[in-house]
């Protein structure tokens, strides 16, 4: 088994379960301390390659997923990756797609879609899921 996230480095939100999970921005420098195993990048083109296993799951800066069930098949599988391994989400800026991605990942866990919003700023960046639309997408994502 790969070792997981420390609950308390930068960026990593613990889910209800103990799951880990990592959110970032990418225009930001790497974290110190060990790589992820797995990374979901948001983005609206193809992210740069990394040396860990990426999906990428075409997003829009401000915007929701061009596909929404690429993006409950990535979002799912990361889920399921974290129980095990380094997960990371990131987009550019690390707060509107990456918190509502987190958000869902929230609403997979458990948390009741109708909070999890919350449960991500409160756990992971008081600013994250930034616009109504993104907000809107949480409520009604179903794990």
């Amino acid at each position: 088994m790969t070792e997981l996230w420390n609950p308390s480095d930068v960026g990593v939100l613990p889910l209800p379960s103990g799951r880990l999970v990592r959110g970032r921005g990418l225009r930001r420098p790497l974290p110190d301390g060990p790589a992820p195993a797995y990374g979901v990048y948001l983005l609206g083109k193809r992210p740069p390659e990394v040396p860990w296993e990426t999906r990428w799951l075409r997003w829009p800066d401000f915007w929701l997923p061009g596909s929404h069930a690429d993006a409950r098949a990535a979002l799912g599988e990361a889920w399921d990756r974290a129980a095990v391994e380094r997960v990371e989400i990131a987009c550019g800026g690390g707060r509107g797609r990456t918190g509502t991605a987190l958000a869902c990942l929230a609403v997979l866990d458990g948390v009741p879609a109708d909070r999890a919003v919350d449960f991500v700023r409160r756990h992971y960046d008081a600013r994250a899921v930034e616009t109504p639309w993104q907000r809107r997408y949480v409520r009604r994502f179903t794990g």
